[in-house]
């Protein structure tokens, strides 16, 4: 209950903080590329209950994304403001209405879509127990995730066999021990992480 209070004042102020930048983007994203200026995925929340995540759209529109298609690695089509919102993690900004609806919090382990859930059934029956998150240690030690991805030879079997054993990994080691102390510094250490890598 406290981490729900937690995550709901939180969230709460900081888009009443970030309304002005985000809605900057939206109008810069509208005015580069057209469409929807939001990137809506279906990921697995807690117990397996299907949710819809919400980001601030970084590439050209695409059917498949929805459904979880598998691009990183393929810079093509990113657009120029989505460069600096993928470095910078203004993208997920929209995460913050997946925290105040309560389908996400803003420490835990990442959400995925349904395929890379099935391919580690028993791991992610454990770690689905509790809500996923906006940030975690995983998401921090991988933040170059997709300059890695973009070096492998087959991006796709990297993640799987590489990248996403190492992340469940983590996940399952907060699910086993997270407190309140833990979230603060993982926030912290985001944001440090975040700083470090735009000064790049």
């Amino acid at each position: 209950m406290f981490k729900r209070i937690f995550d709901l004042i939180c969230s709460a102020i900081s888009l009443l903080l970030l309304m002005p930048v985000a809605i900057l983007i939206a109008f810069i994203i509208y005015f580069e590329d057209g469409g929807s200026v939001f990137f809506k995925q279906r990921r697995i929340g807690i117990d397996h209950q299907p949710f819809i995540l919400y980001k601030f759209r970084s590439m050209k529109y695409n059917n498949n994304s929805f459904a979880g298609s598998f691009e990183v690695g393929d810079h093509s089509r990113i657009t120029r403001i989505g460069k600096i919102l993928r470095k910078t993690k203004l993208d997920e900004i929209p995460q913050l209405f997946n925290v105040l609806k309560g389908n996400m919090s803003l420490v835990g382990p990442r959400p995925e879509v349904e395929k890379w859930v099935a391919e580690y059934p028993q791991q992610w029956a454990f770690i689905l127990t509790i809500k996923p998150g906006i940030t975690d240690n995983a998401s921090i030690l991988f933040c170059n995730e997709e300059e890695i991805l973009a070096k492998a030879a087959n991006p796709e079997d990297y993640y799987k066999e590489i990248i996403l054993p190492q992340k469940l990994n983590i996940y399952c080691e907060y699910v086993k021990d997270h407190s309140f102390i833990g979230d603060i510094r993982i926030i912290f250490k985001t944001l440090i992480s975040i700083l470090a890598k735009y000064k790049q």
